[in-house]
C-alpha cells in the first residue's frame, strides 16, 4: 500500500477498515522502514495501551496493609477503607489485582489464598461427604407452615417415633462432577461402608475406574468396614487435614447446591415425597444442569460411556 501510492481512502475501501487504520498501519511500515531492517509482522503488531508509569498506583506498603487486613481480619473494601483512609473502590482494586476479592477463595484458619486443583481424568478422585439433614413432618415443616404449625407436625412426628434426621451420603468425581447420594438412616461405618460399595457400582457403570477417594475424619470412615472394603477394591483412602474442609471443597459445594436445588427446593409436604424427588434431581445434576467449572456442561459431557443416558 505504502509503496505502490495508494491513497488512505482506496486503502480503507480495500482492506474493509477506517482510515484511522489504514494511516496506523502505514506510520508502523515508514517507522520500521526508516530504521533501516526489514519490515516484520511484529512491527505492525498493535501495542499496549497500558501506561509506562503509574505515578498514581496505590504505593507497595499500602497494598501490604491492604492484603494483611484482609487475610488476617478477614475485612471487606469499606472496613479497610476505613482504617486506611482509601475509598472502598481502590481497595478492591487491589483486592482484585491480588486475588482476594473473595472471601470463599481465602482459607478462613490460615488467611492463606486456597489453590484451586482438578484431577486430569474421572476416577482418579472421588469425593465421600455426609450431611445431616432434618426429615419432613407430615404436613410440612416450619419452613412452609410457619413455626407454630411446623412445630406441631414436627413434635407428632416425634411422638410416633419417627426419625428426626436423616443423612444424605455423597460422593462427586473430581474430575467429571459425577455425582451419586443417597438418603440413610445414620452416619455408623457399616452404613457407610455399604454406601460406597453402590456408590463404587454407580461409577463402574459409568466407566470410571476408582482409584482414590477422599473424606474427612468422621468416626465411620476410619471404622474397619470402610478400611476392609477400600482394600478389597484395591482403592486409596485419603483424609483432609483437621479443621480444612477446602481440601473436600468439590463434595461440599455440592452439599450446598443439593440442598438449595432440591432438599429446599419445594413446599414439601411429607419427607416421602422430597426423597422421592432425589433421583430425578439427581439425573438432571448429572445429565442437564450446566456446570461452571465445566464451561457450563453438564458432568456427563466429561463421561463419554454416560453420554448415551441422557434422556
Amino acid at each position: 500500500m505504502v509503496e505502490e501510492g495508494w491513497t488512505l481512502a482506496r486503502a480503507a475501501e480495500r482492506f474493509q477498515c477506517s482510515k484511522t487504520t489504514v494511516a496506523r498501519w502505514a506510520q508502523r511500515y515508514r517507522l520500521a522502514q526508516s530504521l533501516g531492517r526489514a519490515v516484520t509482522m511484529a512491527d505492525m503488531a498493535d501495542r499496549s495501551s497500558r501506561a509506562h508509569r503509574c505515578p498514581r498506583q496505590t504505593r507497595p506498603k499500602t497494598v501490604r496493609k491492604i492484603k494483611h487486613l484482609r487475610t488476617k481480619r478477614k475485612l471487606g473494601p469499606v472496613q479497610i477503607g476505613g482504617r486506611l483512609g482509601l475509598p472502598a473502590s481502590t481497595v478492591h482494586k487491589v483486592l482484585a489485582r491480588e486475588g482476594l476479592n473473595r472471601l470463599d477463595h481465602i482459607d478462613r484458619a490460615t488467611g492463606e489464598p486456597i489453590r484451586r486443583y482438578e484431577r486430569d481424568r474421572p476416577g482418579e478422585l472421588v469425593h465421600v461427604d455426609i450431611k445431616k439433614l432434618g426429615v419432613v413432618p407430615d404436613g410440612g415443616g416450619w419452613r412452609t407452615q410457619g413455626r407454630a404449625v411446623g412445630g406441631r407436625n414436627n413434635a407428632l412426628t416425634k411422638r410416633l417415633g419417627r426419625a428426626s434426621y436423616g443423612y444424605v451420603h455423597n460422593a462427586v468425581d473430581d474430575h467429571s462432577r459425577l455425582a451419586y447420594a443417597e438418603i440413610l438412616p445414620d452416619e455408623q461405618g457399616a452404613t457407610a461402608a455399604a454406601f460406597w460399595a453402590r456408590a463404587h457400582a454407580f461409577f463402574a457403570a459409568a466407566g470410571i475406574e476408582v482409584e482414590r477417594v477422599l473424606t474427612d475424619n468422621g468416626a465411620c470412615y476410619r471404622s474397619n468396614a470402610w478400611r476392609d472394603l477400600l482394600a478389597a477394591q484395591s482403592i486409596k483412602h485419603k483424609r483432609t487435614r483437621p479443621y480444612r474442609p477446602q481440601t473436600n471443597g468439590k463434595v461440599e459445594r455440592f452439599n450446598r447446591t443439593l440442598l438449595a436445588e432440591w432438599a429446599y427446593a419445594k413446599h414439601y409436604r411429607s419427607e416421602s415425597a422430597r426423597r422421592a424427588a432425589l433421583p430425578r434431581w439427581l439425573h438432571i445434576y448429572n445429565h442437564h444442569r450446566p456446570h461452571t467449572a465445566l464451561g457450563g456442561r453438564p458432568p456427563a459431557s466429561r463421561v463419554p460411556n454416560l453420554c448415551g443416558q441422557n434422556s
